[in-house]
C-alpha cells in the first residue's frame, strides 16, 4: 500500500507529540515516583505476604487467621491507596486515559468519513 510510510510517519509524529504532552509527563513522572518510593514499596509486599497468609490459612481450615489476614491486607491496600503519590497518580491516569480516548475517537471519526467518502465517490 502506496500510503503505508506516510501513515507510519504521521503515527512517529503523533507518538512524538503524546510524549512531549504535559499530561503524559506528569503521568509518567507520577509512576517512575511510586515506583522508587521505598515506602510505597514496602507497603506492596506486605499487601502480597497479608494475602499470601490468607489463601494459606483458609487452606488449613483456620477462619479467624484468615479473616485477621484479610483485615490486614485490607488496611495496607487502604493505606496505599490513600496515599498522595498514589492519589495524584490515579487521577493523572484518568486525564491521560481521557487524552488517548479523545484522540482515538478523533482518529476513528476520521478514518470513518474518508471510508464513506470513498464509498460514495465509487458509486457515483
Amino acid at each position: 500500500m502506496q500510503q503505508e510510510p506516510e501513515i507510519q510517519k504521521e503515527v512517529r509524529k503523533l507518538t512524538k507529540l503524546l510524549r512531549e504532552n504535559e499530561t503524559i509527563i506528569r503521568y509518567k513522572e507520577l509512576e517512575e515516583k511510586i515506583q522508587q518510593n521505598q515506602y510505597l514499596a514496602e507497603l506492596r509486599e506486605k499487601i502480597k505476604q497479608a494475602q499470601k497468609e490468607a489463601v494459606h490459612f483458609a487452606h488449613y481450615d483456620k477462619p479467624a487467621a484468615e479473616q485477621e489476614a484479610i483485615k490486614r491486607a485490607d488496611q495496607f491496600m487502604k493505606e496505599f491507596d490513600q496515599h498522595p503519590l498514589v492519589v495524584a497518580y490515579r487521577e493523572q491516569l484518568l486525564e491521560a486515559d481521557d487524552l488517548l480516548h479523545h484522540l482515538t475517537t478523533m482518529i476513528q471519526e476520521e478514518i470513518n468519513g474518508q471510508i464513506e467518502e470513498e464509498k460514495h465517490a465509487s458509486k457515483n
